[in-house]
């Protein structure tokens, strides 16, 4: 049953379609201690991207969830970085550690899906990567294993630029 044309919302314009996806990977109650008692705030942390190469991390507090959120999505929209994906992969073996977070990334055949597990799996869904094998070594501190994550994201190069590198013709 349709609405009396006095009702429908025909005159509003649609909606944009946001150029960033975002997941919020974790949310925590932070307190300091002051003077007068505990002061208690939010810590988010947040992962975005286009899922076409483009992928950034935000991390930030606020008095509330929400506001932590939007500080998250403003930082991780200043620390985007372009990912280096070949045929829905990654160019090679990549390792990176980030504090006691150690990440090991590896390129999948085609058809394989993203195996990785917790917060790493989320950035690789918003990179763009459909096809990975990653695994989270040391610590299982989700914000260290996504840093660590995007290092060893950062570190990939296609053959390409490594041939002008080395400048091989």
């Amino acid at each position: 049953m349709s609405k009396p044309p006095s009702r429908q919302r025909s005159n509003r314009a649609p909606r944009e379609k946001k150029e960033f996806d975002q997941q919020v990977i974790d949310i925590a109650r932070v307190t300091r201690v002051m003077a007068g008692g505990k002061r208690m705030r939010f810590r988010a942390c947040i992962v975005i991207g286009d899922r076409k190469g483009r992928v950034g991390m935000g991390l930030a507090k606020g008095a509330d969830v929400s506001g932590a959120i939007t500080k998250a999505v403003a930082k991780a929209k200043k620390h985007l970085m372009n990912v280096t994906i070949v045929n829905e992969t990654i160019p090679h073996v990549v390792e990176e550690k980030f504090g006691a977070a150690k990440v090991l990334l590896k390129p999948a055949p085609q058809g394989s899906g993203i195996i990785a597990g917790g917060a790493v799996r989320s950035l690789f869904e918003l990179a763009g990567i459909r096809n990975i094998v990653g695994k989270m070594l040391g610590s299982q501190n989700k914000v260290n294993n996504i840093q660590a994550a995007l290092g060893a994201l950062a570190k990939l190069r296609d053959i390409e630029s490594i041939r002008r590198i080395r400048a091989i013709s």
